[in-house]
């Protein structure tokens, strides 16, 4: 069995982890490039964490400009089998207030200008993204949201835009016609990357504001988001207390495959791969290589 480390990437408003033991911090050096912060490895309860800044210390990144592969990269090479990931978002239905979480099970990505693969030219690998969020990590956060009595939708889509503009009107009115729930810019990206790293991926969207479509609300701005953010973050760190105090000592196997997704995923033949982007590789294919 493989031993179960949590991942938590923390958004806007969630720069550290309240109730994270801290042990050390480390700059974690990736094929990739540098990811968004030092990782800061502890524990929250029993179980052994690893926290990550997406936007790294006083907000650097902005969601166009992170380095995602680096970010995930640096994860996998940490011993991180499953992820948490907080994300600010808008709504576009009135249910979905701000305050609110939101578990999400499913997303439309939108984003053009970002590497969304560690894949490519080289070495050609196609994972399934049908079911893009694990379904165990993500009932043991409904469980613990239930457990603390927060305010939790469970299940729902969100539209991942490349940002770092807000949505226009009529971009707006557009997805809520549609029938999207939420808007953000970073899930989709962490989700592929972390189905192609085989890591168990899950996502906390918080409802900060309306998009821009809501006929008594203002259009969103980012003195609104930071306000609801930070309002949040007592929640959300209570939240994550309880989903980290009982979780598994060992990685319970994801029954989407999300663990083994580059099963059959791999289309080059092993003699047409490019030795240098397989040396890149070693930490994603790490499982892979270790096979018999």
């Amino acid at each position: 069995m493989v031993k179960a480390v949590i991942g938590i990437i923390g958004g806007s408003g969630v720069y550290r982890l309240a109730g994270l033991s801290e042990t050390r911090q480390e700059r974690v050096a990736t094929p990739w490039g540098e990811a968004s912060d030092v990782l800061r490895f502890g524990r929250v309860g029993a179980a052994d964490v690893v926290f990550l800044a997406r936007h790294g210390a006083g907000h650097r990144f902005s969601p166009s400009t992170i380095n995602y592969r680096a970010n995930i990269d640096a994860l996998k090479r940490s011993g991180v089998t499953d992820i948490i990931a907080i994300s600010a978002c808008g709504s576009f239905r009135d249910e979905l207030y701000p305050g609110l979480f939101v578990l999400v099970d499913q997303f439309e990505d939108r984003t053009f200008g970002r590497q969304t693969s560690f894949f490519g030219t080289g070495c050609v690998a196609h994972v399934s993204m049908a079911q893009p969020i694990a379904p165990l990590l993500r009932a043991r956060i409904a469980a613990a949201a239930k457990a603390e009595a927060i305010a939790c939708r469970n299940g729902g889509t969100y539209l991942c835009m490349e940002g770092p503009q807000f949505s226009t009107l009529a971009e707006s009115l557009a997805y809520k016609a549609r029938g999207l729930d939420v808007i953000g810019m970073t899930v989709a990206t962490e989700a592929k990357l972390a189905r192609e790293a085989e890591i168990s991926y899950a996502a906390i969207a918080m409802v900060t504001d309306y998009d821009c479509w809501h006929e008594t609300h203002g259009p969103v701005d980012v003195a609104s988001v930071l306000k609801v953010a930070h309002e949040n973050a007592e929640r959300v760190n209570a939240l994550l207390a309880r989903a980290l105090s009982d979780f598994p000592t060992e990685h319970e196997p994801c029954p989407i495959g999300s663990d083994r997704a580059l099963d059959g995923a791999i289309m080059t033949a092993p003699e047409a791969r490019d030795p240098q982007l397989m040396k890149k590789l070693e930490a994603i294919l790490a499982r892979q290589n270790a096979a018999p």
